[in-house]
């Protein structure tokens, strides 16, 4: 009988044992749309926040429709219990640093069982976009043909009669690294850059190249670029940038893509009947190109 009596006692501290180990064990699901995908070299990776500290959910990848490679993560119960803010990074892959990268793209704190995970967290941008307004203009100032006029794109507003900033209250990236600003012409589908910059006013990285530009100085202090050589292959340069798509991104650092990211606060095509240096607005587009979505534990 004592036998019997110890043995069912060794049953019962066994499902005992697994049922405790069961309460150990939370389960993360994401579920995020508009990302794209990083293609090789990078991943997305999420973080809670448990006490201060992030500590890493796990990885995946997005295909060209937007599907995660996975949602589901399985962590420890009283860690994800207790975890504050959810965080999602875009990470290199593979990836020596056990910390989150400075490229946060989204983030949102718990409340309940679920958080609200966009880029105007605190923990992301703590910025949304949508009130900035911006134009261009229409002008190929490195060189001197004055046929040509079309074929470049200055992000910059002559209508007072001077130079001023064209891309209006585009709030200044130079203290937030992880992320830059990146112009794009959009021509026949095939998107060229007019190089990156963080600030509205002041030259942008091709400043100083001469890869797209003429050979007659470098142009105004503004982002912008013209489109006079070395056209990439399927263009041709001189181009006419009138019924061209221009574009504002916001783009992770770094950047393996050839193409605008996600993030596009300004996007507009280019009117045909829109006169060589005359300020043309873009329009906002920064709410419908916002990935976000909802983290559950």
């Amino acid at each position: 009988m004592k036998k019997i009596l110890l043995a069912l006692l060794a049953i019962s501290i066994t499902f005992y044992s697994c049922d405790d180990d069961d309460d150990n064990t939370g389960n993360l699901t994401i579920d995020i749309s508009g990302l794209d995908n990083l293609g090789d070299g990078f991943l997305y990776e999420g973080w809670v926040i448990v006490d201060g500290a992030p500590i890493s959910t796990g990885t995946f990848s997005v295909d060209d429709d937007g599907d995660l490679s996975a949602s589901s993560f399985n962590l420890d119960g009283a860690m994800l219990d207790a975890a504050t803010t959810f965080v999602l990074t875009i990470e290199p892959n593979p990836d020596s640093d056990p910390e989150p990268s400075a490229t946060k793209l989204l983030g949102g704190d718990f409340s309940g069982s679920s958080a609200s995970a966009t880029i105007m967290h605190a923990a992301a941008f703590g910025m949304g976009f949508s009130d900035v307004t911006g134009g261009y203009i229409l002008a190929t100032p490195t060189t001197t043909d004055d046929s040509d006029e079309a074929s470049g794109v200055w992000f910059l507003d002559n209508s007072s009669g001077s130079p001023a900033i064209g891309l209006n209250d585009l709030p200044d990236l130079s203290s937030q690294t992880g992320w830059t600003y990146e112009g794009w012409a959009v021509l026949g589908g095939t998107p060229v850059s007019t190089g990156t910059f963080d600030m509205a006013s002041g030259f942008d990285d091709n400043a100083t190249s001469t890869v797209f530009k003429g050979d007659d100085g470098d142009g105004p202090a503004f982002p912008g670029e013209d489109f006079v050589q070395n056209a990439p292959s399927g263009l041709s340069f001189p181009t006419d940038l009138k019924g061209a798509t221009i574009v504002i991104s916001i783009e992770p650092v770094p950047d393996n893509s050839a193409a605008p990211f996600t993030l596009k606060p300004l996007a507009g095509e280019v009117p045909t009947t829109l006169d060589n240096h005359t300020y043309q607005t873009m329009d906002n587009i920064a709410s419908s190109t916002y990935p976000s979505g909802t983290i559950a534990r």
